[in-house]
């Protein structure tokens, strides 16, 4: 089975240069916690509501005037449409991770995959074995 089949599509970006205070609006409408930063399209980094939490508001950043771009994370661990769940959840174990943006060929941002999308929607059961590397203490 490949990501694509289990992924949510349709995913919302935003762009590095959008504030803070808009990025957390976003989530706020969304209800979701990550925010995949794209810039025409292609995935930049990612944006939660940790990194606006801890990266920006605990170094005291006004959140009217810093950039997604001042406090996202730049290397984003992603997965391809075409990747098979199992690798989707290897990767996932290898680095700790409950979600990943998926790219297509061109590195545009078509989705995200979580752990929750691997239980319910693959005939797998490579969840289980992700969660249990992920929630091993470092």
């Amino acid at each position: 089975m490949k990501v694509g089949e289990v992924m949510t599509a349709n995913v919302v970006t935003i762009g590095p240069e959008a504030t803070l205070t808009e990025a957390a609006r976003r989530m706020r409408g969304l209800d979701v916690g990550p925010l995949p930063v794209s810039d025409g399209g292609r995935l930049v980094g990612m944006l939660t509501d940790r990194d606006i939490a801890v990266r920006a508001t605990a170094e005291g950043c006004d959140p009217e005037t810093t950039r997604v771009s001042d406090v996202m994370t730049r290397d984003v661990v992603c997965c391809f449409e075409d990747d098979e769940v199992r690798q989707a959840a290897r990767t996932m174990a290898r680095y700790r991770k409950r979600r990943l943006v998926v790219v297509d060929a061109s590195g545009r941002v078509v989705g995200i995959v979580s752990l929750g999308d691997l239980a319910l929607r693959a005939q797998e059961d490579v969840a289980g074995e992700a969660l249990e590397q992920i929630s091993q203490p470092l």
